[in-house]
């Protein structure tokens, strides 16, 4: 029987985090590495770009990367898996508008799916042949959000997306349970980010507070830390499946 700490502990792992600049990404990273892992952070600015007060831990690489473009995921990937492996594939980059659907332009239409849905495709693509070679098991963790359950209103183009996420999900861990790799996601509820500003007003606030049970928002260490629990050995009997952490909305009836 493995002891708790051979089964939670991230050491030796090499862990992938797209969109790792700050928020809730940065989070992962960090709580990552505070586990053991070797993390690549990955975003378009290859660095921190918040005030950040606290003191990184070892173990965290910043890197450019643009999930827009599949040439750049592909050399960066490539460098990273050439140099080492790949153990674990966290999908976290997203972008989201708020606007209603009928004011949508193609422009913005495909921009979120370009982030949200085809990005996360081609991580998933490229990342395939070294997490085939994990000798702890390859992961992949997606980050999709409760929109992919919930319709809301003005955020129609990232509902989609989201709710592609949880299809490339479940078909990559049908098609590739063979292949030495789980595939999982992860649906936060609301957040602090930047992103859920850009989408949140005061009324908009009120209405999302009184629709979960613990009427609060959630704290980005209440997220990192199932990811570090699908990304450890505690977790290999795991995937296709879809994880809310929510503080019970998708429970809330009335």
């Amino acid at each position: 029987m493995k002891k708790v700490n051979e089964l939670f502990s991230l050491e030796g792992l090499r862990i992938i985090v797209t969109g790792a600049s700050s928020g809730l990404g940065l989070n992962q990273a960090i709580m990552l590495a505070e586990c053991g892992a070797s993390v690549f952070a990955l975003s378009r600015s290859g660095q921190v770009k918040i005030n950040y007060d606290g003191v990184l831990p070892d173990g965290i690489e910043f890197l450019k990367m643009d999930v827009t473009n599949e040439s750049d995921i592909q050399r960066v990937i490539n460098a990273i898996g050439e140099n080492g492996g790949i153990d674990v594939l966290i999908n976290n980059a997203g972008v989201t508008k708020r606007q209603r659907a009928e004011e949508i332009t193609k422009e913005d239409w495909e921009l979120i799916h370009q982030v949200n849905v085809t990005g996360v495709f081609s991580c998933c693509r490229y990342a395939y042949p070294y997490l085939t070679k994990s000798g702890h098991i390859g992961r992949i963790i997606n980050i999709s959000s409760m929109a992919s359950y919930l319709g809301f209103s003005e955020v129609v183009p990232y509902s989609s997306s989201k709710s592609a996420v949880l299809g490339i999900t479940r078909g990559l861990a049908v098609e590739w349970s063979e292949k030495n790799i789980l595939v999982n996601s992860v649906s936060p509820g609301w957040f602090p980010s930047e992103m859920s500003q850009q989408v949140m007003d005061e009324d908009r606030k009120a209405k999302i507070l009184n629709r979960m049970p613990l009427h609060r928002f959630g704290k980005p260490e209440e997220l990192s830390s199932i990811i570090c629990f699908l990304a450890s050995r505690g977790a290999t009997y795991i995937t296709g499946q879809d994880f809310s952490v929510d503080g019970g909305a998708l429970s809330f009836g009335f």
